[in-house]
């Protein structure tokens, strides 16, 4: 028998996805508030903390740049 090795293959062909560190400082009552919202809707409070920012943007008209834009952006002055 011959045994394939299949080694996530997929992995090479998604773009590597990139997240960073917010630090913030709340109320514990509203800590507390948000971690019951988050585990009523089956979310991590940080996923929860990026919902409610997106749904803000939207309402207020800030766009949210796609993560290709940030990396692949232009330094000023190249053309």
């Amino acid at each position: 028998m011959r045994y394939i090795d299949c080694t996530c293959f997929w992995f090479w062909q998604m773009p590597p996805k990139k997240t960073a560190t917010l630090n913030l400082r709340i109320d514990p009552a509203i800590k507390e508030a948000a971690r019951i919202a988050a585990l009523r809707e089956h979310r991590s409070v940080a996923n929860l903390v990026e919902l409610l920012v997106r749904r803000h943007c939207r309402a207020s008209g800030i766009e949210i740049p796609r993560q290709e834009e940030l990396f692949t952006a232009k330094e000023p002055g190249d053309e």
